[in-house]
């Protein structure tokens, strides 16, 4: 009986980036971006207030339950969902990433557990709940209400991306590089985050979505904004009882926040996709570098066939 040749298994495949894909995520946040940024800028003065809930004539999108433009107010009331929200996640970010790290790349225990446990603590506590007990004492306000959300995020994001940086920081290249006298700056930013990345990028999408509900369902109870001024997640509560009548009122800023959050993921995935595309060679299948012959060529036996 003879021996078939032996083969090198392929790596998966993994799907490339598409323009098209790239395109869509980029357009889908850009349009709610653009609106909350821009938006207050060009709104103009506010004009006479009609019936509620009426459609056409002067008014674009119509009125809301106040008689209020609606396109006026989708242009008013988006810096303070969409800023709020991009500053608390940025702002999660940058209080979990070093305590990640510094648990993940410390050889003492202790520490560790010093760094690690009081997030537990705040981990168990349901972050809507610890916004109410907030705003019990004192009105946080827009800037407050940023800090707090960034504060409830910091947990899950450092537990995230701790892993992450501990699996790094198990490789035998880490070794080698301590080994070499290299520096735990060096280590830490050259080589562990560089190989959390791709964590990073998935976890962002996913927390930008947490941190837009908790910030648009506190905007819901009146957390963080006044009560008259405009705001997005606002207009959704308000207007709800006249969705069957006049639906833009409702429609329009839950499609915007939904874009944003679709958009934001969407974007995410398209650039892992193109991360973790292999390479092509120029003579042959993907590869990400020179791989030896008894590799990439059959294994044959000589011999007289058993």
């Amino acid at each position: 009986m003879s021996r078939r040749p032996l083969r090198a298994a392929r790596p998966a495949r993994l799907p490339a980036r598409s323009p098209a894909r790239f395109a869509l995520g980029a357009v889908l946040p850009a349009v709610p971006l653009l609106l909350a940024l821009l938006g207050p800028a060009v709104a103009g003065l506010p004009g006479p207030r009609g019936a509620s809930f009426t459609a056409g004539g002067e008014h674009p999108l119509g009125t809301d339950f106040a008689g209020q433009d609606v396109w006026r107010q989708l242009l008013l009331g988006g810096r303070s969902v969409v800023v709020i929200a991009l500053a608390a996640t940025v702002a999660a970010y940058v209080i979990a990433l070093p305590l990640a790290f510094a648990a993940a790349l410390t050889h003492r225990a202790w520490l560790e557990e010093l760094l690690m446990r009081p997030l537990d603590v705040l981990l168990a506590v349901p972050s809507l709940l610890m916004v109410l007990l907030v705003a019990t004492v004192f009105a946080p306000g827009a800037a407050g209400l940023a800090l707090l959300v960034a504060l409830l995020n910091v947990p899950d994001a450092a537990r995230l991306m701790r892993a992450a940086a501990a699996e790094a920081a198990a490789r035998p290249a880490v070794e080698a590089l301590r080994l070499q006298g290299e520096s735990w700056w060096r280590i830490a930013i050259g080589y562990v985050a560089r190989s959390c990345l791709r964590t990073l990028a998935a976890d962002a999408g996913v927390r930008m979505t947490g941190v837009l509900y908790l910030v648009a369902t506190a905007a819901f109870l009146g957390v963080g904004v006044d009560p008259d001024a405009a705001n997005w997640a606002v207009m959704v509560d308000r207007n709800r009882t006249g969705l069957f009548i006049q639906p833009w009122a409702v429609v329009v800023p839950a499609l915007l926040i939904v874009a944003l959050s679709m958009g934001t993921n969407l974007l995410g995935d398209t650039a892992l996709a193109g991360r973790s595309t292999p390479a092509r060679r120029p003579g042959g299948g993907p590869g990400t570098g020179a791989r030896s012959g008894a590799a990439s060529s059959p294994r044959t036996t000589k011999g007289p066939a058993r």
